[in-house]
């Protein structure tokens, strides 16, 4: 499968942040490691995407952060979802799923070649 960068990315980069850290604290580059994991290498998180996005939903009150230390190197900055985090969350899945949906209907429901 081709990976997945530029503008359809982005517009769904707090999306996927939002609901890995959902499920869990985890720090940057777990959450690129996870991200591309689940989605077989399709999606690519480098830190130019990553780190700014982490920085803004920081800025929002949307996920709160704390340094832990670490046995296998440097201190992390962990990440996790405040409860305004947790609606944002679950309302842009929402808003996925409709649009995802919609999509699907025009174009025939098919995940054609």
């Amino acid at each position: 499968m081709a990976a997945f960068s530029g503008d359809i990315l982005k517009g769904n980069t707090l999306t996927l942040i939002l609901t890995l850290i959902e499920e869990q604290p985890m720090y940057g580059f777990q959450i690129a490691k996870e991200i591309g994991r689940r989605s077989e290498g399709t999606f690519r998180f480098r830190e130019g995407l990553l780190y700014p996005a982490l920085h803004q939903l920081e800025q929002e009150g949307l996920v709160e952060s704390e340094w832990r230390f670490s046995s296998q190197g440097p201190r992390r900055k962990y990440y996790r979802l405040s409860p305004r985090g947790r609606r944002e969350a679950a309302r842009l899945r929402k808003r996925w799923w409709a649009f995802s949906s919609a999509v699907n209907q025009v174009l025939g429901g098919q995940s054609g070649e």
